[in-house]
């Protein structure tokens, strides 16, 4: 670097650091003009925080019900067919067919 520079150098990284830190503030992930997408991000972030209270709310009270001082004789039943298999010989079965082989040209994708 020529002796002339020298005293330029300091000033001159000064401007490069204040342009990059300019430049981060505006389109950084955190900057002015990225908030759109961070609105976005949050209202995608409530809706799923809203559907998943509303499952552990259910699964809560399924769980009420199946504890021994206030079983749900209807809600034991069901639980037990689903999770061995088995059904009252006085139940319709309808079997349905995967949704890969009822989707129309799935075989060719």
């Amino acid at each position: 670097m020529p002796e002339r520079m020298k005293p330029y150098a300091l000033s001159a990284f000064l401007f490069l650091l204040v342009v990059y830190l300019g430049v981060q503030a505006l389109t950084g992930e955190r900057g002015l003009l990225s908030g759109s997408t961070r609105d976005a991000r949050l209202a995608e972030s409530e809706a799923q925080l809203a559907s998943l209270k509303e499952q552990r709310a259910d699964l809560e009270i399924r769980v009420r019900y199946l504890k021994a001082d206030s079983l749900s004789r209807d809600l034991l039943e069901e639980r037990a067919r689903v999770v061995l298999g088995f059904s009252d010989p006085r139940d319709y079965v309808i079997r349905v067919a995967a949704a890969s082989a009822a989707t129309p040209g799935a075989e060719h994708s």
